[in-house]
């Protein structure tokens, strides 16, 4: 857990995971308390999150919870602007940043996540297009909720947890502002990049708002060998433009102020420049003189720019005084594009390539993925429920409707066709505190309808034509869990979960190939339904605190990703899955000068080698496949140490090693006699970070950060197995300066 001062607890009482802009709403209405008065209270019993829509106290949920505090992301900003670089620093079960604009292989405990921002979901569990971790300027963001494992309270798509980015809140009456700018570099001429952002926050009376604007420009990325990192086939940050629009308002009225209007709109687009393409290299063992891939200026003619273009609107309406609780109603609207780089593989071609296929044919495309989402979330919480003192009743429904599709956008052909998902799901969550012990149990009800429209596959897949249709998807979720408050520093907490999501139905639709097949006789596209048993303990010192989980994660018909080895693309494979894992999280304050904290974290997963035959001629397989890099990273160990050094400068080093992994499985099906074996290794590598800050009074804050300090030659984890033209090297060194001023 993360020591974060009372202050923030006061809007932390109001936050809700569904919608992070309550938290304004609740610090009007809720009462005060000693905690929230005091400005030098550090008290963890004060700091509040969102485990399932409604406000708790840390020591009442029972789960492991991580929040990454503002101070955690400045850290991070101070050496880079990846916006996934604060979770692989941060969270223990979170996988390494990719580098890109693409969240390839950036799993959370071996498992997807579903990303919100503000409480509105980011991509669709459609079409996970591995693009949903960049969707806005991080310095509009004042902290990180992340809720570790399964949960059905959000509804579909948080499998491996929930990770809620929420925006800025104003603090004080008056105005504020906050100017920013950055440069940084790694010294080589086109590699220099720069950012602009300000914010203005504004809280009188009975209203506020906050207005935020930035924009970031990116130039190339180099190794420690000083070779150019190759663009990431999915999308890179290098070489691109970042432009954010984040406005935000309030208004409390009624009596007491008890009822809240606010509304946000949030637009980003960050977009790539086509300065340079790609240059693929070879991997060891497939050539003389193996190098990774790099990139060259030029452009390929008629090609388009990829970019991530998200847009939302979230309006949400509450009552402090309805019927004895509290009325949240939240609406919301989102619009957001993806597109990815031109590629002139065998699957882009607009006929089959065979033995008569002419090269002078030869083109490129791009695939986009377009999505909507419309969403009305409506809850009630009521404490002292019936009278009875600790008995907290959370309940409302939730009405979702998501389209997605995907598109090769040069060529205008369908690629996967217009899907659209709607759902009603109503739910109910009692919790009830019986002294130092808290209790806690839900039931969620998903029924959602899936409906596709008819299509035909490209000539890669042989040009079939597939009957569209629709599929129901009904399904039942618990949870219920205990948290022993020991002393005023120990607890202990137990929990069962579980959690609904879809899986990526883009890929089993556009990798259709034999005539004669119906969207509802498509077995890979049912769901993933994942229940998660943990077991934890936390302490919590004047000094200190330290935290520890083991959770056990299976679901009868997961996913998981391999190798097409025709196209060297993702294949989704549809079978058992068992992910187990420990997790360890600290910090130390020696003093008012030094703090230290340090987090572990080891996943392992095993799946099957094939699934249950249709005709039931044989079941599924054992767990015996270990579940590779693509879905659940090595041993991850990270550390950092912070010294104040006077009361205006303060200097962090940070550590992040990544160990190094061998797996390997086999099976033998007793129905054919099919041998199965598998085999992946990884090497692993230690990165340093540093930074260093210091504040002169009216002038403003000067931040110097160094990322990969001592210029570290490595190959990104996920980049170590052969997938489609991935052989990556991660980022060398680079230097980067920042000047905050607020007023």
């Amino acid at each position: 857990m993360k020591h974060v001062p009372a202050t923030f607890g006061v809007f932390l009482l109001a936050a809700a995971v569904s919608a992070s802009v309550h938290a304004q709403q609740a610090a009007e209405v809720a009462e005060p308390t000693p905690a929230a008065d005091s400005q030098d209270a550090t008290n963890l019993d004060a700091v509040i999150v969102t485990g399932s829509r409604s406000p708790k106290a840390i020591d009442k949920i029972p789960g492991a919870i991580t929040l990454v505090s503002k101070e955690e992301i400045k850290n991070t900003l101070a050496v880079t602007e990846d916006a996934t670089a604060v979770l692989a620093r941060t969270v223990p079960g979170y996988a390494e940043s990719s580098q890109a604009m693409s969240n390839s292989g950036e799993t959370l405990r071996g498992r997807i996540a579903l990303r919100l921002f503000d409480g509105v979901p980011q991509g669709s569990p459609l079409r996970e297009g591995n693009r949903n971790a960049t969707f806005t300027d991080m310095g509009i963001v004042d902290r990180i909720e992340v809720i570790n494992g399964p949960s059905a309270s959000e509804g579909i798509g948080a499998a491996g947890g929930i990770i809620n980015y929420i925006s800025s809140v104003p603090q004080k009456e008056g105005n504020e502002f906050r100017i920013l700018t950055r440069y940084s570099t790694q010294f080589g001429n086109d590699s220099s990049g720069w950012k602009v952002g300000a914010n203005w926050l504004h809280k009188q009376e009975n209203y506020d708002f906050v207005v935020g604007v930035s924009a970031i420009d990116r130039g190339i990325s180099y190794d420690a060998d000083g070779r150019r990192v190759g663009m990431n086939t999915s999308g890179s940050v290098s070489d691109s433009m970042a432009q954010n629009l984040f406005l935000k308002g309030g208004i409390n009225f009624g009596e007491d102020g008890m009822q809240r209007l606010q509304a946000s709109y949030s637009h980003f687009k960050i977009e790539g420049n086509g300065d340079y393409i790609q240059v693929e290299g070879c991997r060891p063992g497939t050539c003389e003189n193996p190098v990774t891939n790099t990139s060259e200026r030029g452009h390929i003619f008629g090609s388009k720019a990829e970019f991530n273009d998200f847009e939302q609107l979230n309006v949400l309406y509450s009552d402090g005084d309805f019927l004895g609780g509290t009325l949240l109603m939240n609406a919301y609207w989102a619009d957001q594009a993806m597109r990815y780089l031109p590629e002139n593989g065998d699957d882009k071609q607009l006929v089959k390539v065979d033995d008569d296929f002419d090269e002078a044919d030869r083109i490129y495309d791009q695939s986009e993925i377009d999505s909507k989402k419309y969403g009305f979330r409506p809850s009630w919480t009521r404490s002292s429920l019936f009278g009875v003192e600790g008995l907290e009743l959370r309940t409302g429904i939730d009405f979702v409707r998501d389209e997605a599709q995907q598109r090769l956008a040069l060529t205008n052909r369908v690629w996967v066709p217009p899907m659209e998902y709607t759902s009603t799901a109503p739910y109910a969550q009692l919790s009830y505190d019986l002294g130092p012990v808290t209790f806690s149990g839900g039931f969620r009800r998903e029924d959602g309808e899936l409906k596709v429209d008819s299509y035909t596959t490209t000539a890669f897949r042989n040009s079939v034509f597939v009957q569209g249709g629709g599929v129901e998807y009904t399904e039942n979720l618990l949870n219920f869990g205990t948290i022993w408050r020991i002393t005023d520093e120990w607890s202990v907490f137990a929990s069962y979960g579980e959690g609904f999501s879809l899986p990526n139905i883009g890929i089993p639709l556009r990798n259709i190939n034999v005539p004669g097949q119906s969207v509802d006789r498509i077995r890979d596209i049912q769901p993933i339904i994942v229940d998660n048993r943990e077991y934890g303990f936390n302490w919590r010192g004047d000094r200190g605190s330290f935290g520890g989980s083991y959770y056990d994660s299976r679901s009868p018909f997961g996913t998981s990703l391999s190798v097409d080895p025709e196209t060297n693309d993702y294949v989704l494979n549809r079978a058992p899955t068992r992910i187990k894992g420990v997790e360890l999280s600290g910090e130390w304050r020696f003093n008012d000068q030094w703090k230290a904290s340090a987090l572990y974290s080891r996943i392992r997963g095993k799946t099957a080698f094939w699934n249950a035959a249709l005709n039931g001629d044989y079941p599924a397989g054992g767990l015996n496949k270990p579940i590779g890099v693509s879905d659940i990273n090595p041993d991850k160990i990270g550390a950092s140490v912070t010294w104040k050094f006077n009361p205006n400068g303060d200097v962090t080093l940070n550590a992040t090693k990544l160990m190094s992994r061998d797996l390997s499985g086999e099976d033998v099906r007793e129905f054919d006699g099919e041998e199965y074996e598998f085999e992946e290794h990884t090497n692993g590598y230690t990165l340093f970070d540093l930074s260093v800050n210091y504040r002169i009074e009216n002038v403003g804050r000067f931040t110097v950060g160094v990322e990969n300090l001592f210029d570290k030659q490595y190959i990104l984890s996920w980049s170590q197995v052969d997938f489609f033209k991935n052989y990556f090297a991660g980022r060398g060194r680079m230097v980067s300066f920042t000047y905050e001023y607020t007023f």
